[in-house]
């Protein structure tokens, strides 16, 4: 880490990449987000934001901006350059043979194959490297890809819309629709960003669900994977889940008994008492570099994940209608005795989707 103090200079840059890199969100699953910012003499010659997997990173799109006038430049980068070789060439060589001078980065990139790496190259070649600015900021942008490296699990998100009175639906299961138009463009955003999208078989038989993002505009992003948590598959042959070009993969006992014939993705997942193993759920699909899971199903399900323990966000839409004693619950099987027991939220952001409220809230561990 450089000794030198940042700079208010170094402050506003930073949170330049940081805005460039947040327009990766749809696209760059399982990558993370980054940006770049090349300044030089206190103003911008270069910037530039990884788009998409496989394609330039945020460096050297900053580079082909900048030029010439790269050369003795200071470059804001939200991430490690990385220092391996992948889908594309080392953005820490890119930087070197540009002729930075220094290079700012938010924090260390945990991904074994850079990890420190990137930052101790450019040190190697006389570059000036300052790390830590913007840290918290640049974590909070990326905390599904840092949940499933440094974790092993992808971060786990339940989505739900209520009444005032805490009501999912009614008695009868009828649903549609308790949260306004509003909230239903704003679901279709944070599925965007999403790299999965989980319900259960019950909610497939239920509800009939498409799990597919709809923005209704030309915005580009890559369609999340659709996951089904269905222990015996009664499912595989059914519901509007399979239909569209968005990936499906089936998660089932492993005792089950698959069908002949059939092309479905398909994993086993172990039960105990005939539940899945929810951790083990997650840790299978941060294997296959699933960085986000947005569950969207019913009472039973999303009380599961609560009681297991492994939520890490709850996004719920909060609608100004009344939906009476008799109504499903907001979760069920998640059982409190004894107030000490209660699970404290903390409200990360809160803000009006047309007539109701969004809450963004988070477990306080």
């Amino acid at each position: 880490m450089s000794d030198a103090p940042f700079s208010a200079l170094d402050h506003a840059m930073m949170a330049r990449a940081l805005r460039l890199a947040e327009r990766g969100a749809y696209t760059t699953k399982p990558n993370p987000m980054v940006g770049c910012v090349l300044a030089k003499d206190g103003e911008i010659v270069g910037e530039g934001f990884h788009q998409r997997t496989g394609g330039p990173h945020a460096e050297v799109f900053a580079l082909r901006d900048a030029g010439e006038r790269a050369r003795g430049a200071t470059a804001y980068v939200t991430l490690e350059p990385c220092s391996h070789t992948g889908r594309t060439a080392p953005c820490a060589d890119s930087l070197i043979e540009a002729g930075v001078a220094r290079v700012v980065g938010a924090m260390r990139d945990p991904f074994p194959q850079v990890d420190g790496a990137g930052f101790a190259r450019l040190r190697e070649a006389g570059i000036e490297v300052g790390v830590g600015l913007m840290e918290a900021q640049a974590r909070e942008l990326n905390r599904g890809f840092l949940s499933r490296v440094e974790r092993g699990r992808p971060l786990m998100r339940v989505k739900l819309a209520m009444s005032l009175d805490g009501r999912t639906a009614l008695a009868s299961g009828e649903s549609k629709w308790i949260s306004g138009p509003g909230s239903r463009l704003d679901v279709q955003r944070w599925r965007a960003r999403s790299s999965a999208l989980m319900t259960g078989a019950g909610t497939v038989l239920a509800d009939d669900p498409q799990l597919t993002v709809r923005l209704g505009d030309d915005t580009d992003f890559v369609p999340p994977l659709r996951i089904v948590l269905d222990p015996g598959l009664a499912t595989i042959h059914r519901g509007r889940v399979r239909e569209g070009d968005a990936p499906t993969l089936y998660i089932h006992a492993p005792d089950a008994r698959l069908p002949r014939n059939c092309d479905a993705d398909m994993a086993a997942a172990p039960v105990r008492n005939g539940r899945f193993e929810l951790d083990a759920v997650l840790r299978l699909l941060g294997e296959r570099k699933v960085n986000e899971v947005q569950l969207e199903a019913g009472a039973t399900l999303a009380g599961a994940f609560v009681a297991a323990g492994l939520v890490d966000e709850l996004l719920l839409y909060v609608a100004p209608v009344l939906l009476g004693a008799h109504a499903r619950p907001l979760f069920d099987g998640f059982d409190i005795q004894q107030m000490s027991e209660r699970l404290a939220m903390r409200v990360v952001d809160n803000r009006h989707t047309g007539d109701d409220l969004r809450l963004l809230l988070r477990p306080v561990r």
